[in-house]
């Protein structure tokens, strides 16, 4: 699914465990490395994309999170132009997410990559927090510090202010609260 400006609808997941640290896992057959993330299908709201794609790439059922926040409406990023497919019947030029703070309630034995028939991912570790910002490559960095900024809030509220320090031009305190009323009162509708 591809909206008309050639963005697919996508969910992504920052998995913390309680100290702060965040999951951070390298793609199968490349040597990047990325949160999980995945596409969201037409009947699906972000929260229902959300689960199954945790399910798919990381193994990790209901029960082994808890949501902590979620960016309020789309976060989005390009495609490099090598990456995009003109060849297809709709171009898509780029993802638009929606992120979720996810606070890891079970044991690392619990993290299953191959879940799937097709494993998204062959190693995992986690990281700090605000790692992921330098490590992930270049055209998603700007859709991680968004997503990060807004979401650091609520993983303070969990792991404290010395597992994830303040960054600068980081969201307040008022902002992601009165993006998660948004989130409860919309029951995880999106709207662009």
């Amino acid at each position: 699914m591809i909206d008309p400006d050639g963005y697919r609808p996508n969910v992504g997941m920052v998995l913390m465990h309680p100290d702060g640290r965040v999951f951070w896992a390298r793609r199968v057959r490349r040597d990047g490395w990325q949160f999980p993330q995945g596409g969201m299908n037409t009947d699906e709201t972000p929260l229902e994309a959300m689960y199954r794609e945790l399910r798919e790439e990381t193994g990790l059922l209901p029960e082994h999170v808890a949501v902590l926040g979620v960016t309020p409406g789309w976060l989005r990023y390009r495609l490099p132009q090598r990456a995009i497919r003109r060849n297809d019947r709709v171009v898509c030029i780029g993802q638009k997410q929606v992120w979720f703070l996810l606070q890891f309630g079970g044991v690392d034995s619990d993290l299953r990559l191959d879940a799937s028939d097709k494993p998204e991912f062959d190693h995992w570790r986690w990281v700090d927090f605000w790692y992921p910002l330098q490590h992930v490559v270049t055209f998603k960095r700007g859709v991680y510090a968004s997503a990060l900024r807004h979401l650091a809030p609520f993983a303070r509220q969990i792991a404290g202010p010395q597992a994830i320090p303040q960054m600068a031009a980081e969201s307040g305190p008022s902002r992601p609260q009165r993006s998660r009323e948004r989130w409860q009162a919309g029951a995880g509708r999106l709207r662009d």
